[in-house]
């Protein structure tokens, strides 16, 4: 008579050999259908590769300016800064994507050091030319200096290296860009609408057709290179036309360049730059250091701790500590400057130490 007693230990041996096979060949199609399938993630199967804003578009790609996004930047621009229908049709029609500015705006350049940056803008032929401006509009710069109390050396240096004294303002078109910016460019989409906003609001107050200004890869345009939230804020008519020109009025962009360094902080005459040393000897110095363009320290304890004096800041403002590569033919040192409160609203312009420095010392070689 057959008995039906307790599976053997080989029989369930045998079946859990089965289930662990099963479970791999199931793994294996979930795994071939994710690599071989035509919607799968690019960066699938363990790659590091990030997907860039510029491979989800097509050059002159065009725009859908029918999408919620920009709809609602139509009803802004009609209901509160008085733009018609008709006027946005014929400004977006056929308004397309610039594939080169995503490109520019995605690629992680690499920071140069500052003995490789500098020479890029303070040479003998912007130095002599520098000088040569000073002496040609003293006159304007008289009265830039008196209105806003900036130094007409900064103004020139920022002039210089900003569009090389007018030469070079860029060439992209600052309308396809900025709606390149709002449309494909996800990490700052926001940023760029505010700034295709305002750059339609100052095209229109100040008479200026957006469809013809050329600029930079990020947005920028004219002479001194203003964003165009800047230009609403801080640009200003100085040569009395009623209307604010940063692309030719001279009078305008060195005024706009003096008020947005005074609204600021600039103090005329006052130090911009002070040498500490090649060595930080204190934590609390190195500490400061290292939090970079926003760390500040008392100026008479730098001063007592790196043993040097230091000019009294402007109202007893605090200092940051810059410093600055020297370079293989120096020992590869590094020089440490003290920043005061006119180098502080430099990096108000340009967050970066490396920019402030050099206008710092461009503008000191017009003098």
């Amino acid at each position: 008579m057959y008995t039906c007693n307790k599976p053997s230990s080989r029989y369930s041996a045998n079946r859990s050999m089965r289930m662990r096979c099963f479970l791999s060949l199931l793994l294996f199609s979930v795994i071939f259908v994710q690599l071989f399938s035509p919607d799968a993630p690019p960066a699938f199967a363990g790659t590091n590769e990030k997907i860039k804003a510029a491979d989800l578009v097509t050059d002159n790609q065009q725009i859908n300016t029918a999408s919620s996004r920009y709809q609602l930047l139509f009803m802004e621009l009609k209901a509160e800064h008085g733009f018609t229908a008709a006027e946005l049709r014929n400004l977006f029609q056929g308004v397309a994507i610039n594939r080169r500015v995503l490109e520019l705006m995605d690629m992680q350049w690499e920071a140069k050091p500052y003995y490789e940056y500098w020479p890029r803008f303070i040479t003998s032929a912007t130095v002599r030319r520098g000088k040569q401006n000073l002496a040609k509009y003293q006159h304007l710069f008289d009265r830039v200096e008196q209105k806003f109390g900036v130094n007409r050396e900064v103004i020139v240096a920022i002039w210089a290296i900003e569009s090389r004294f007018g030469t070079n303002m860029g060439g992209f078109n600052i309308f396809q860009t900025l709606n390149t910016l709002f449309d494909a460019y996800p990490r700052r989409s926001d940023f760029f609408r505010k700034e295709l906003l305002n750059f339609l609001i100052l095209c229109k107050k100040n008479k200026i057709d957006p469809l013809q200004v050329r600029g930079s890869y990020a947005g920028a345009f004219g002479q001194a290179q203003f964003m165009p939230s800047s230009y609403n804020s801080y640009a200003v008519d100085f040569d009395g036309d009623a209307r604010v020109d940063l692309i030719s009025s001279l009078p305008d962009i060195f005024g706009s360049i003096a008020n947005y360094l005074k609204t600021f902080g600039w103090t005329l005459n006052a130090p911009v730059f002070h040498e500490i040393g090649d060595e930080l000897r204190s934590v609390k110095a190195i500490q400061v250091y290292n939090k970079g363009r926003l760390g500040r320290i008392d100026w008479r304890y730098l001063a007592q701790t790196q043993q040097i004096n230091l000019p009294r800041p402007p109202g007893g403002g605090m200092l940051s500590i810059v410093g600055v590569l020297l370079g293989p033919d120096r020992g590869d040192k590094t020089r440490y400057v003290a920043g005061y409160p006119n180098f502080h609203a430099i990096t108000s312009y340009n967050h970066s130490h490396k920019y402030a420095m050099t206008v710092s010392e461009l503008a000191a070689a017009f003098k």
